[in-house]
């Protein structure tokens, strides 16, 4: 049987994994992504990475054909190169990781947008196996999202395909009615405010606690943990503060209608959810399948919207998949 390395590639840390020609994942190994360092300084730590996989799999007498990658950034998967990236990796733009990684290690390297890897993954082996159709979007740091036909990602003319953050929506707007700024440099797109980032500035613009830190510390307050200002008397069986829930509920509703306009254009078999938001409990996730509903044209009523099943290994899984099959990565 044959062995690749898988390699999930972000800007806060890098994984990479021995994943079997059946799709199971061996061992994994992290590191911290140098995100403030450069495109050759990144390359240097994922390879060293790629190496240290490889001597583990050498001690159990396990081979290596090569090493697939899902990277942050829009790739050139012709090329292995990143085209364009925000800057939570500065210097990613313009990087040729698959000549790099390919150079550095001896081993033929694939490269692909990490969420059409996560999709690719979750095609090939969890949720939506077996279908012939899938759309996966991911809320989390940023929102993405890739549409798997017969096993293979759309990628798109210029590699941008699966972008589905930087569609317009309607909440991503402050209460003066101006569109919120996007990490991509436009503004009003879905992401300013579906995503993790996204939802706890929403927090903070409706008068949050400045000291909750992060998106996980707006969900603790909405379930009345630590910082909650709410009141059980007048919210029924509910301690948690109004705001985060208020904030919680705007940002899952502005997931779940982008995510029911693509299924509109797209109608896929079925959807997957995945990234951070989609495990954050049923505040998040009732506000957003209603939403998703309330979206839908009539024929796609009954359209499946499923939970990841991978979790973290997804991209691994699906990044190794394109060493065992090139020709997903056929340019469409």
């Amino acid at each position: 049987m044959r062995h690749a390395i898988g390699v999930d590639l972000g800007g806060t840390k890098t994984a990479g994994g021995l994943v079997s020609e059946d799709g199971e994942v061996l061992f994994t190994e992290t590191i911290p992504t140098l995100s403030r360092q450069g495109g050759e300084a990144i390359l240097n730590a994922t390879a060293e990475l790629v190496l240290r996989v490889r001597r583990r799999a050498a001690v159990e007498g396990l081979g290596v054909a090569g090493i697939g990658v899902g990277s942050a950034g829009v790739v050139d998967a012709a090329h292995g190169r990143v085209v364009s990236a925000t800057d939570a990796i500065r210097g990613w733009a313009g990087t040729d990781v698959a000549g790099g990684l390919a150079g550095r290690t001896g081993l033929h390297t694939a490269v692909v947008n990490d969420v059409h890897a996560h999709a690719l993954g979750e095609a090939w082996l969890g949720a939506a196996a077996a279908t012939s159709s899938s759309l996966l979007v991911a809320f989390g740091t940023g929102v993405g999202g890739s549409f798997v036909v017969g096993g293979r990602p759309l990628l798109g003319h210029r590699w941008v395909g699966g972008h589905v953050g930087h569609v317009a929506s309607p909440f991503a707007h402050d209460a003066a009615g101006s569109p919120l700024p996007c990490v991509c440099g436009s503004a009003g797109h879905v992401e300013a405010i579906a995503s993790g980032p996204g939802l706890h500035s929403e927090y903070l613009r409706r008068g949050g606690d400045p000291a909750a830190p992060d998106t996980r510390a707006v969900f603790a307050r909405a379930a009345g943990g630590e910082g909650s200002t709410g009141d059980s008397s007048v919210r029924g069986e509910s301690a948690g503060d109004p705001v985060a829930i208020a904030a919680i509920d705007v940002a899952a509703r502005a997931a779940g209608q982008a995510a029911g306009g693509l299924a509109n254009i797209l109608d896929p078999e079925v959807i997957v959810v995945s990234g951070g938001l989609a495990d954050a409990g049923p505040l998040w996730w009732d506000a957003m399948e209603a939403a998703f509903r309330a979206e839908l044209m009539p024929p796609l009523a009954a359209l499946p919207l499923v939970r990841a099943t991978l979790g973290g290994t997804a991209a691994l899984v699906g990044a190794a998949r394109l060493v065992f099959s090139p020709e997903i990565l056929t340019h469409s």
